[in-house]
């Protein structure tokens, strides 16, 4: 009884789609619908497009890149910003730090190297006291955009 109900709503249904859609309403419905698929397809294509020119994604690429480097690297343009502005600032640091050293007359600038990564700071080379090991890691660490400071200063009194 309940499959003899099922078949005959399935009719119903189906005879009323084919009369709906076999009329002029139905079809000018279903040529719109149509049109709107096809519009929504075409615009994502071009979107993806363009997003894989933007990430250097295509195809071809790969195939150049893979037979010149053997690998295929990308990273997001967000990530590469923020790789160059954290070298700029890592630069800036140094630069910053190398030139108070410079200024100051108890440190050498030239006996000093100064080497940033991620607002870390390394010193190395000669000084000529612990005293001096003590002020330049002052002067490092007073610096802006600095976040620690490792040093491997060696003491030499010819420094």
């Amino acid at each position: 009884m309940k499959i003899l109900l099922a078949l005959l709503v399935g009719l119903v249904v189906g005879a009323g789609g084919v009369w709906y859609f076999g009329s002029n309403e139905g079809k000018a419905t279903l040529n719109n619908t149509s049109t709107q698929i096809s519009d929504a397809a075409k615009s994502t294509g071009h979107a993806i497009q363009d997003k894989l020119k933007v990430l250097d994604l295509r195809t071809n690429d790969f195939k150049d890149e893979l037979t010149r480097t053997g690998q295929v690297i990308r990273r997001k343009a967000e990530e590469a910003g923020r790789a160059i502005a954290d070298a700029t600032a890592d630069a800036r640091i140094t630069a910053a730090i190398k030139a108070k050293l410079l200024a100051s007359h108890e440190l050498s600038a030239f006996s000093i190297s100064v080497n940033t990564t991620n607002g870390i700071v390394t010193l190395s080379g000669t000084v000529p006291s612990l005293e001096s090991i003590s002020k330049a890691m002052l002067l490092a660490l007073e610096t802006k955009g600095v976040t620690e400071v490792i040093s491997t200063l060696q003491v030499n009194a010819k420094a």
